[in-house]
């Protein structure tokens, strides 16, 4: 069945050219697949590169890019669709309101955050949609071992593990995108007796 697949990734322009191009395999296999991608709505980085890829192999693309970042990120005037929304917290909801998976690539804070904003959702029941970090060189493996150690401590509960998936390659990351996930179950009664 085609998703909207939302990829959270960076616009920064100073990184390593590797994860462009991972921004472009992925927007390749998305395509391949015959699923839509919704992204930042910006056309530099590896934002750019994953809507380019994507249309080149006949996806659709929705781009979604608050005002103030307009001109900072470069609308993707390019896209199918182009949402301006007049602030970030629109933009994202707007984001998610679209979307049927989510896939996080290396990021920088904005990408943390909507990391952070969607697994915990899912975590907590408000949405049963897959979230999967695709990490093919390790550059959340301390984010990774910071939240074992939080699990472990009692900060956040083992469920968030189930919420989701860590891939190293895009096959992976697809595959997992594709395949049905339950719900995580975990009521608003749940929540309300113990913090995530």
């Amino acid at each position: 069945m085609p998703l909207a697949v939302c990829v959270f990734c960076s616009s920064s322009a100073k990184i390593d050219r590797r994860y462009v191009d991972l921004a472009a395999e992925v927007g390749d296999e998305l395509a391949r697949r015959g699923h839509s991608l919704v992204s930042g709505g910006g056309r530099v980085s590896c934002m750019g590169a994953v809507a380019r890829a994507a249309r080149a192999g006949g996806a659709r693309t929705v781009g979604v890019i608050p005002e103030g970042l307009a001109d900072v990120e470069l609308s993707d005037e390019d896209s199918d669709e182009l949402v301006v929304t007049p602030d970030m917290r629109t933009r994202k909801g707007e984001m998610d309101r679209r979307s049927d998976a989510f896939l996080v690539l290396p990021g920088g804070i904005g990408t943390l955050e909507e990391l952070f904003e969607i697994w915990t959702a899912r975590t907590l029941g408000m949405h049963d949609k897959a979230v999967v970090i695709l990490d093919p060189t390790g550059v959340y493996e301390p984010l990774r071992e910071l939240m074992k150690g939080l699990t472990e401590q009692g900060f956040a509960r083992p469920k968030i593990w189930d919420a989701i998936g860590w891939t190293a390659s895009v096959s992976e990351a697809f595959d997992l995108l594709e395949r049905s996930q339950p719900k995580i179950g975990m009521s608003f009664e749940d929540y309300a007796e113990a913090e995530l």
